[in-house]
């Protein structure tokens, strides 16, 4: 398809004709729009449609100036910056302006320019404009690296050539901004925007344009080339040797499959959007022709090899800025090298090759180069030549290779260094280096699982997930997670955890377990590293069991000694429990940034007590529920005993309770409650307590009252609507017609209640509600977020006997959204349920969550009718729109 983007002939001769200037012009700019529309959805190449646009531009801008300027005038230039400078222009991206005048001709010139710049946004051009004189340029040039930039990539549009070359000889690098000093501060502007994305670009909704290895990073490599070594195009980099032809190739098609991104998320959402949001990926991925197939999504496709493409810009923005660095920061300092061995050696402070033919003499020198950095920490970095030799030579990495002892003790190695571990595996990964070492991590390398759970690639988590281990062992971040600190100092082999991270997800994608099938491919390799039987035992059981933890803590009730003896039985021994709960830990904080709360660290620390005090114990000598309930009343008493409280009022409470309240709260728990009810002087009112922070890791909400219907609903209604989180709920009634309810609840930060103020706020609402219960509170009508309307997850409603509890375990699976428990709350009453106890668990746009109900009785759900019921109503209640 070749549809034009402008007519000229037709187009002045209409405006000759006398037809209308803003109308004119304001269908041509729609008319182009639809046009590049119409040529990108039929296929045309994204290159010729981004120039020809800006030329379009060119064209119009011209005619645009001739209606408001005259012939004569001669001290104005219409200079195009930025993006549109460099003749690159998207559908809906700012059409960047500078106006360069003489000195006075601002003045003048003023209202004709304000009308020019008026009529541009009149007829659909969305400009970004300044106004400058060539003092006035060299001025801002100075103070902002930004404006420098822009000028040097100006192009000129109209006006005197003259002016334009004065401006641009005097904000050139001998002026302003000479090559060490711009390419320091260009690198310092790409540290801080690549932090703004945690340092990775494989997010669930990356930035095409900004993120790490996005289109900036090309910009990057442009500016710094344009400004030190006076390139044009990028191609210039090949003649100058600091680029082989294939890498340009790389480059090249890598912008242009960018390029293709941003252009299709414009055309998309009609404006501009540099983000590839969850909203677009879907369609996009239909677009350029990936599709469903057995093992993923188009979807999937789609973005995998969009993070394969990154990746490859990456590593060429690193190793560019790297020669860049070399020749500009560090071109006068001594070359002589520093020997450190045979075939490495330190240059200007980078690590390199003795000789290009190092890893083609001795290719397991590809693993050694890791550990040398890692054993060298005063290194650099790696010299840009030697990244470029390890990609050359990746394809010696075969099976071979894999066999060969030496690269086997390497990696190894590497692996039990006291520091840099982190880096060095992000280095092998980013040079291709992991991936051809382990070809089943390299096929995971850029897949994205399309949930709202895990935010990162799974190559990018593994890593995350083996960074957070190591961090536990730093004594400076000691105070961040002080059990995992503990722990990890008593661990004889910190590396047995670090394979198991690297092959507890790499199974993913495949179909079937990934759990047991990582397991499988952690004991070959361990097996073929030469660990012993013991070693490769516990990393399978850990990939195997690497979940079990955060189910067993998120979706069961851990204040049952039955389940701590099951669960310290699948523990086996305590070296066991202390490498799960570590792995864990490490894993659940690499999913996402927000996925980690108080509430979770208070939960996992919990199961682990437990469980260790029953390992302790032995696991032929179980802990029984008659002697925890004993041994929890007796420290009750004796903390209370210490405290002016009167022991009757306590005694007639405890004797309302069942055991079940004694086992599922706390020593200190009970204390408070004991005490609050002991001496409330308003029995008949419902009682709502609140305490900050609690061991439970989030603020605790208790309520105790009258048995009421509608009670669960009117209280989780009201949290929503207060903007909190209901992380656990735990309702426990008591013989005589009371209960005595539990709400872990957090601030939609994932942190604690911390103001007054908010408590008191909280306890006033509750408490009214409840002791007014005709005055329901309306459902939630919140938004639901924009990435949850994405997923279709209809809802599952499960039910299954808990005979030994006598009641019967409801599980939820749903998409999440606002009043979803108050909605649960509603059919239980209308199905005649109770509700007795509530694991809740959130993983992205997933809830798990897991009821214990019971029918009018307290007795199990034994009626088919209720639990259809259940089913057909909650289904109903989750699933309308």
């Amino acid at each position: 398809m070749s549809l034009a983007l402008f007519d000229s002939e037709a187009f002045d001769s209409a405006l000759t004709a006398g037809s209308p200037p803003l109308a004119l012009f304001r269908d041509t700019v729609r008319s182009a729009r639809t046009a590049l529309e119409q040529r990108f959805l039929a296929g045309d190449s994204v290159v010729e449609l981004v120039t020809a646009h800006a030329r379009f531009v060119d064209r119009l801008l011209e005619r645009a100036w001739a209606l408001h300027f005259d012939d004569t005038t001669d001290d104005l230039c219409l200079v195009a910056v930025g993006g549109y400078g460099r003749g690159e222009l998207h559908p809906h991206s700012d059409v960047d302006l500078m106006i360069l005048a003489e000195t006075g001709a601002i003045h003048r010139f003023r209202e004709k320019l304000e009308n020019f710049l008026l009529f541009l946004w009149d007829i659909g051009l969305e400009v970004g404009h300044s106004v400058r004189t060539v003092e006035q340029c060299v001025e801002e040039a100075e103070g902002d690296i930004t404006v420098a930039t822009n000028l040097m990539e100006s192009r000129l549009l109209i006006g005197p050539r003259a002016l334009y070359e004065t401006m641009r000889e005097r904000t050139s690098q001998e002026h302003v901004w000479p090559g060490p000093a711009f390419f320091e501060a260009k690198w310092e502007e790409q540290i801080a925007r690549h932090h703004k994305f945690n340092d990775t670009a494989y997010n669930l909704e990356p930035n095409v344009k900004e993120g790490p290895g996005g289109l900036r990073d090309i910009q990057m490599i442009g500016w710094v080339a344009k400004r030190h070594y006076g390139a044009e195009t990028l191609h210039d980099l090949v003649g100058h040797g600091f680029l082989t032809a294939s890498e340009y190739r790389a480059l090249s098609d890598g912008q242009a499959f960018l390029w293709r991104v941003r252009f299709g998320l414009h055309i998309l959402s009609g404006r501009r959007e540099d983000r590839l949001l969850i909203d677009h990926q879907r369609t996009l991925a239909i677009q350029f022709g990936f599709r469903d197939d057995e093992s993923r999504l188009a979807v999937e496709h789609f973005m995998k090899e969009y993070y394969r493409t990154v990746m490859e810009l990456e590593r060429l923005n690193e190793m560019l800025l790297q020669l860049f660095q070399e020749e500009i920061l560090y071109g006068d300092q001594p070359a002589d090298p520093v020997s450190i061995s045979k075939r490495f050696q330190l240059r200007k402070g980078f690590l390199e090759t003795t000789s290009d033919q190092v890893f083609r003499r001795y290719p397991f020198a590809l693993l050694e180069l890791f550990l040398v950095l890692v054993q060298h920490p005063n290194a650099k970095g790696v010299r840009a030549e030697t990244i470029r030799q390890i990609r050359n030579h990746l394809y010696l990495i075969n099976t071979e290779y894999r066999a060969d002892l030496r690269c086997r003790s390497l990696f190894m190695e590497i692996l039990r260094q006291p520091r840099g571990i982190t880096d060095a595996l992000h280095r092998m990964n980013r040079y291709g280096v992991l991936g051809a070492y382990l070809p089943v991590f390299g096929r995971v390398a850029g897949q994205m699982q399309h949930d709202l759970f895990h935010v990162y690639t799974v190559d990018e988590h593994t890593l995350f997930v083996v960074r957070n281990l190591r961090r536990f062992a730093v004594p400076e971040h000691a105070g961040e997670f002080p059990l995992c600190s503990r722990l990890i100092q008593r661990i004889a082999k910190p590396e047995l955890l670090y394979i198991a991270a690297l092959f507890h997800d790499v199974a993913k994608g495949r179909g079937g377990d990934h759990s047991q099938l990582g397991a499988e491919d952690a004991a070959t390799f361990c097996t073929h590293h030469l660990l012993s039987k013991y070693d490769t035992h516990l990393v399978a059981w850990l990939v195997r069991n690497h979940l079990l933890m955060s189910t067993t803590a998120q979706r069961k009730d851990i204040s049952d000694p039955d389940i701590i003896n099951e669960f310290a039985a699948q523990m086996g021994a305590q070296i066991r429990l202390d490498y799960l709960y570590l792995l864990t830990v490490a894993d659940i904080r690499a999913t996402s940034p927000g996925v980690w709360n108080s509430w979770k660290d208070a939960l996992l620390a919990e199961l682990y007590y437990a469980a260790r005090k029953a390992l302790r114990r032995g696991l032929t000598n179980p802990i029984v529920k008659e002697e925890l309930i004993e041994e929890t009343q007796r420290e009750t008493i004796r903390l209370l005993e210490a405290s002016d409280v009167d022991m009757d009022a306590v005694s007639r409470f405890w004797d309302r309770l069942t055991d079940d309240y004694f086992l599922r709260y706390s020593v200190d728990e009970i204390a408070w409650h004991s005490r609050a009810i002991a001496e409330n002087a308003q029995p008949d009112r419902p009682l709502v307590l609140l305490r900050r922070k609690t061991q439970r890791g989030g603020t605790e909400v208790f309520v105790f009252t009258r048995i009421r219907e509608h009670q669960f609903t009117i209280t989780t209604t009201a949290l929503d609507q207060l903007g909190l989180t209901v992380a656990d709920a735990r309702i426990i009634p008591s013989k005589d017609g009371y209960t005595l309810d539990t709400y872990i609840v957090l601030e939609e930060s994932g942190e604690p209640i911390e103001e007054p103020g908010r408590e008191r706020e909280i306890r006033e609402r509750l408490t009214y509600l409840l002791a007014h219960p005709e005055e329901t509170p309306a459902r939630v009508r919140r938004r639901v977020a924009r990435q949850l309307t994405h997923f279709n997850l209809p809802t599952q409603v499960t039910f299954q006997n808990d005979l030994r509890n006598g009641r019967t375990i409801m599980e939820v699976v749903a998409a999440d959204r606002p009043g979803l428990l108050a909605e649960i709350g509603r059919a239980l009453t209308e199905c005649g349920v109770l509700l007795q106890d509530a694991k809740i668990a959130t993983f992205g746009e997933r809830v798990e969550d897991v009821f214990m109900v019971a029918d009018k009785n307290g007795e199990l759900l034994r009626d088919e009718q209720k639990t259809r019921c259940l089913r057909q109503r909650i289904c109903e209640r989750l699933d309308r729109e």
